[in-house]
């Protein structure tokens, strides 16, 4: 039975019909296959004779749909017929929509493809048509051969297949003759790849034991031309001739519930007889259209993916497949460039909320993802990875299905102090690009209406500015219009969950994630419905706005692209420590590091496009590199690393890497570094360094510059935060040095105890780097400035141990064997400090009061706690306004080596990761 709705439809289209001249009009397309004896008895046929079509709940129709891809072989072919026999052996009535067969592989014929080819051949007067003909018969013959195994089936199917084969070369050869074709034409010769794979299926159907038949869209489907450029369905008119080739079928033979019904897509008839196309999405658009009309229980649209993704994966790495979508977040992603149903596609699925499933016929085990009436938040809070949103509780997942992009755009603004308060300008410029036959993707105006902006394709650009310079052309003039401005190579990012409506600070957190990613918003959209959050970025920032979105709201981890300057001892520590921790990081706090490039002084090593370095072998892998170490490069591969948050950490002691920072944190690229080259360099460089990272979600991290693994600059930073006053700062900075002098007695020689720390390798390989004392005044140029000093390194006096004679001796072994000449002044030092019952020890200064700094041999009494330290130790004391010199503050530990380092440096790198998003 059919339901009420659809029995009276047909009912009201035949009487239309009858009122238009009967029966004899309304079939004449459809009467081309209808056998003469079959024509003649219809003429005579009165309407209520005409069986009705089995349509809704009780039928319960099973709607599969099979592009190119899954027909595009006989194996491919079969399994489609398998699939289709199992359906039927479930109960289910099935119908089924095929394209015009594909391909497997580049090099074989695409039949829709070949059709075209020939068309527009013929209409060049080129006899290569005839070539295309060709490759069509070969695939077809071929095709039938391996699967219609019933003599008969193969011989009536080659029969009909090599007469429309035959006519169209007759036709082409007359379109070459004459030089030129029609759209209809063209539609007409087009179609035949649908004829040709639904005919096939349906034969090869009954080869495997099933039962089948075949529907000629075209004898079914009318259809109006819209002004979108689409067709509008007459659905009246369509059901009528549905249920007359129901009647039909009863003729020759009752419609069971186990009989498959075979279809073409992508093919219809004007309101005239005419065959046409249903345009863009062709056969999805036949899948959703005949759901409709036989009010289907669910639609399946079989493809080459496993369902519509939360982003394009070609993009986000970490794109996932949905489960379910609403029909109106699919118009949304579909209209914003994802790869789901043209929005055109769900209107028939959603006259009768059909369900529509896109599935991948190669991977039949996923479910594939579900479109529908409206996909509802749950409220289980006991679901991993829920968050509490306003009053709702959802998976941030949920409330954003999809992000996705549309590259190429240009934004285009007119602006002018005319504009405010004057009535129909908005329409003057729409109208004015409309026009110039261009499309508006995105429209922007403020309130103040001032300006309004809208996108157009980057290559409508110029178009549409002329045709507005050139439409307010006396406004520009009088002032009126101050200007139309075109902003080039911009993409738009949309957010796209019907959920998010009325849910607060999904705003928020997408413009946090760009906002965190160094992603500057151009201009923004959204619709009354809060369906999606449109924003206009640059082209350059596209693929790192769209990872940065997509974690937010899906990652249960946060990426970190990780680019290492440095690969040498510190380095080269670091990266192990990294390899060790990374499975803990990532199970434990979400935290996904991946290195994605190391460069030395010479050479660098990139990984592959979209991949990472496996630390298991990244060293066998750098010594073999040979590509020259380029600091542009290696920028710009950390950039596009398809990770929404990068990290370059500087383990180098280089001048020229520390004047990179500039550009890597202006470029949204954090850094983290233990070179102090940048920090106590000029100090305008330094403060412009702070600025970006006060101005900006860069974050600029150095704490190892000082301590190496101790918390000395954030000490500084704790203290300020917390409204104390600091006064002095002084300690021990180097390892090196504490190592000496703790070592040195009376009963030393200052060079033997040098050379001792040298063989163990505390000093750097010239001990005058350690000796004379620049490295400590580097560490106190950078906590004077921490405290709000604008010193210079050249402001803070030092007191070298290098003997003056021996500072410009050529070589290191020179300089070591000529250092025993200068023990006595170090040792009469010495001497002076023991007499006044006192240590000598070599300290750094930051007098805060006094705004000044030193770096010097003093003498300490051997109870102070410089005194007491043992070893390469650091200790750093800090009196302020709370700490008095009675009980200063105190930190100690060790304060050099490459373990503690790389650990001070990996520490900074996992702030970052918390100012991202990672749980502390």
């Amino acid at each position: 039975m059919v339901t009420s709705s659809s029995s009276k439809s047909s009912s009201n289209a035949r009487k239309r019909d009858k009122g238009n001249g009967g029966n004899k009009k309304s079939l004449r397309v459809f009467s081309r296959a209808v056998p003469a004896d079959v024509r003649a008895f219809m003429d005579t046929l009165p309407d209520e004779k005409v069986t009705t079509f089995p349509r809704g709940a009780e039928a319960g129709w099973k709607v599969h749909k099979f592009g190119g891809t899954c027909v595009g072989s006989s194996e491919r072919i079969s399994g489609v017929c398998d699939l289709l026999i199992d359906s039927a052996k479930n109960g289910n009535q099935t119908f089924a929509v095929v394209s015009a067969m594909g391909v497997i592989t580049k090099s074989e014929p695409k039949v829709t493809d070949c059709l075209i080819n020939a068309t527009t051949m013929a209409a060049a007067r080129s006899r290569d048509y005839v070539e295309e003909l060709e490759k069509l018969r070969e695939k077809h013959t071929t095709t039938a051969t391996d699967l219609l195994t019933i003599p008969k089936e193969f011989d009536k199917y080659m029969e009909s297949f090599n007469k429309e084969l035959e006519d169209l070369g007759s036709m082409l050869k007359a379109i070459s003759i004459v030089g030129c074709s029609t759209e209809t034409f063209a539609d007409f010769v087009v179609g035949h790849g649908e004829l040709w794979t639904a005919r096939l299926t349906a034969a090869a159907i009954r080869c495997k034991g099933g039962k089948s038949y075949w529907i000629d869209a075209r004898e079914i489907l009318v259809v109006t031309e819209a002004e979108d450029g689409g067709v509008d369905v007459d659905y009246d008119k369509s059901n009528y001739r549905l249920d007359l080739w129901n009647h039909l079928t009863h003729m020759r033979g009752s419609l069971d519930k186990d009989t498959i019904v075979v279809c073409t897509g992508f093919i219809a008839s004007t309101p005239e007889g005419f065959p046409t196309t249903l345009k863009r999405n062709g056969s999805d658009y036949s899948a959703t259209i005949f759901g409709a009309l036989l009010v289907a229980d669910d639609i399946t649209i079989w493809t080459d993916v496993d369902g519509v993704y939360s982003s394009d994966p070609r993009r986000v790495k970490d794109a996932v497949c949905l489960e379910r979508l609403s029909y109106n977040e699919a118009w949304e992603l579909a209209y914003f460039g994802a790869n789901v149903l043209h929005p055109r596609t769900t209107l028939p699925a959603m006259k009768y909320s059909i369900p529509i499933c896109i599935r991948n016929y190669f991977n039949q085990s996923a479910p594939g993802t579900l479109i529908a009436a409206r996909c509802e938040i749950p409220a289980d809070e006991s679901k991993k990875g829920t968050k509490n949103v306003g009053s709702r509780v959802s998976t941030a997942g949920e409330l954003i299905k999809g992000i996705t992009t549309i590259d190429d755009v240009c934004l285009i603004t007119v602006e002018g102090t005319g504009l405010v308060g004057v009535p129909g300008f908005a329409s003057a410029v729409f109208s004015t690009v409309r026009d110039a036959n261009c499309n508006v993707v995105m429209i922007s105006q403020a309130s103040s209406e001032h300006s309004i902006c809208f996108a157009v394709r980057q290559n409508e650009a110029d178009k549409v500015v002329e045709a507005l310079n050139k439409r307010f052309e006396k406004a520009i003039a009088a002032g009126r219009v101050s200007r139309v401005v075109a902003l080039n190579n911009c993409s738009i990012l949309s957010a796209v969950g019907q959920n998010m409506a009325n849910v607060p600070g999904v705003s928020a957190m997408l413009f946090t994630a760009l906002a965190s990613a160094a992603v500057n918003v151009i201009a923004i959209s959204q619709g009354a419905s809060e369906y999606n959050i449109t924003v206009v970025i640059k082209k350059s920032d596209c693929i790192k706005a769209v990872n940065a979105v997509h974690s937010r709201f899906y990652a249960s981890r946060t990426p970190l692209s990780v680019g290492i300057v440095g690969p040498g001892l510190v380095g080269k520590t670091l990266l192990a420590q990294m390899q060790e921790q990374k499975q803990t990081l990532l199970d434990k706090f979400g935290v996904d590091l991946r290195v994605v490039a190391i460069s030395g002084g010479s050479k660098m090593h990139l990984a592959e496009t979209g991949g990472f370095i496996d630390l298991d072998d990244w060293e066998n892998k750098y010594s073999n590199e040979n590509e020259a170490a380029d600091f542009e490069k290696f920028t710009d591969h950390v950039e596009e690393s398809n990770s929404p948050n990068q990290v370059i950490i500087d383990c180098s002691a280089s001048d020229a890497v520390a004047l990179q920072y500039k550009g890597w944190l202006s470029r949204g690229i954090h850094v983290v570094t233990p070179n102090k080259k940048a920090n106590s360099g000029p100090y305008e460089y330094y403060k412009s360094l702070r600025n970006i990272q006060r101005d900006s979600y860069t974050h600029y991290f150095y704490e190892a510059t000082v301590g190496a693994g101790l918390p000395i600059i954030s000490t500084v930073k704790s203290l300020e935060d917390a409204g104390d006053d600091i006064k002095l700062i002084q300690g021990i900075f180097s390892g090196t040095l504490s190592y000496i002098f703790n070592t040195l007695t009376p009963d030393k020689k200052f060079s033997d105890v040098v050379a001792e720390a040298k063989a163990n390798g505390y000093t750097e390989p010239d001990p005058r780097d350690d000796l004379s004392g620049v490295d400590v005044a580097r560490k106190v140029t950078i906590l004077a400035r921490e405290c709000g000093l604008s010193l210079e390194l050249s402001d803070i006096p030092i007191e070298s141990l290098v003997p003056e004679p021996l500072q410009n001796v050529e070589s290191v072994d020179e300089f070591m064997q000529k250092l025993p000449d200068y023990d006595h002044e170090i040792a009469a030092k010495m001497a002076a400090a023991e007499a006044n019952g006192n240590k000598l020890i070599f300290v750094g200064v930051v007098d805060v009061e006094n705004k000044k700094g030193s770096v010097q041999l003093k003498e300490y009494p051997k109870d102070h706690p410089f005194a007491q330290l043992k070893g390469s130790d650091n200790i750093i004391s800090y009196i302020s306004k709370r700490y008095t010199e009675a009980g200063p503050l105190v930190v100690r530990g060790p304060g050099a080596g490459a373990e503690v380092t790389a650990g001070g440096v990996f520490a900074d790198v996992l702030r970052v990761c918390a100012h991202l998003g990672a749980p502390s």
